[in-house]
């Protein structure tokens, strides 16, 4: 059976014969955790295990895990700093920037690829232009050529350890107020300024340091009147034809409130489809998941099947091995010491 185009959550930390259910539905493609779902290294990979068993091809598994304060796993996992320290590091030295955002990605990597999972939805190449609080310290830095030079470290760090990177959020969240979880943002720039956001995709792109992008819930008013996840514009014109992406495009989650006024459930996930996402994510509302599911399981695109099999990933070393590694414990230990440094900053 192959992948189909939604992305869902499950409730627990073992799966229910509920969740076994509808995992199994041609529709669903993928599983996303969240801190709900986890105890401890150990109890993960055993929850990773059960979902790879459902299906062949294996779903794929997923997680929010960019460091600072978007890490779903906290307990057994080296605590990532936020990315805005890794940009202030990049400001003081910019060899140790670089380096600190590699180390980062395969730390990531390495302990998520130990429990079986195939994806973290990052690097977060969002331009820090201190208006969003959703996004804040998330981001690496102001700059595009900076944040486009941390997210392909980042990305490499990614790579070399078996996980494909998914650059977020297209075409750029950084400079709306609004939490798209909470309501719909407007981005009222012209194209000329949200240019700025789309250079470190360029670069990304360009340099083949990226697997996939996920889009954002955000209405750039002067070039289309439709939210990003469902705009053909967006989709096709940029990310595909003008700055020339050929890989898995996801649509952030449905459920949030940024998308409300756009139909059912079925209805948002068929105007994602349609406007050319590989797959959408519905998470926390199984009711909405049933809906979508229902609604997508006819629902069948080749080239999104070859791009979402792109992204598994490779190589699942043992946590046990991966921990008695040199290279782990001098990473891990250079991070643990991130915590009681002060933020560096650069007089404006």
């Amino acid at each position: 059976m192959s992948l189909g185009p939604v992305m869902l959550d499950i409730e627990g930390r073992s799966l229910s014969p509920a969740d076994r259910d509808l995992l199994r539905e041609p529709a669903v493609g993928g599983v996303i955790l969240f801190t709900r779902n986890y105890e401890s290294p150990e109890q993960i990979a055993d929850l990773v295990g059960e979902i790879r068993a459902l299906r062949s091809p294996p779903l794929l598994v997923a997680v929010d895990h960019e460091g600072g304060r978007v890490q779903r796993f906290r307990e057994g996992f080296t605590e990532i700093p936020p990315m805005r320290r890794i940009g202030q590091e990049y400001d003081r030295d910019t060899a140790a920037g670089l380096q600190a955002a590699r180390e980062a990605g395969w730390l990531i990597a390495s302990e998520l690829r130990a429990a079986g999972i195939d994806l973290c939805f990052a690097p977060c190449v969002d331009l820090d232009w201190g208006v969003s609080e959703i996004i804040g310290n998330r981001s690496f830095h102001r700059k595009p050529d900076t944040v486009a030079d941390l997210a392909t470290e980042f990305a490499r760090g990614l790579r070399s350890a078996g996980m494909a990177a998914v650059a977020k959020h297209f075409p750029g969240h950084g400079a709306v107020l609004a939490d798209s979880h909470l309501k719909l943002p407007v981005d009222r720039r012209d194209y000329g300024l949200i240019l700025d956001d789309l250079r470190p995709y360029d670069r990304l792109i360009g340099n083949g340091a990226i697997a996939g992008v996920m889009l954002a819930h955000i209405i750039y008013e002067q070039i289309d009147g439709l939210p990003a996840g469902f705009s053909e514009y967006w989709i096709q014109r940029e990310l595909r034809s003008r700055l020339g992406f050929g890989g898995a495009v996801f649509c952030d989650d449905l459920s949030m409130k940024a998308t409300r006024d756009y139909g059912s459930m079925a209805e948002r996930g068929r105007r994602a489809l349609d406007a050319g996402c590989d797959m959408i994510l519905v998470c926390n509302d199984r009711d909405a998941a049933h809906e979508a599911v229902a609604a997508l399981n006819d629902y069948s695109n080749p080239l999104s099947l070859v791009r979402l099999a792109r992204l598994h990933g490779t190589g699942h070393p043992l946590r046990e091995t991966l921990l008695a590694t040199d290279e782990w414990q001098a990473v891990n230990k250079r991070f643990a010491h991130w915590s009681d440094r002060p933020e560096f900053h650069l007089d404006a």
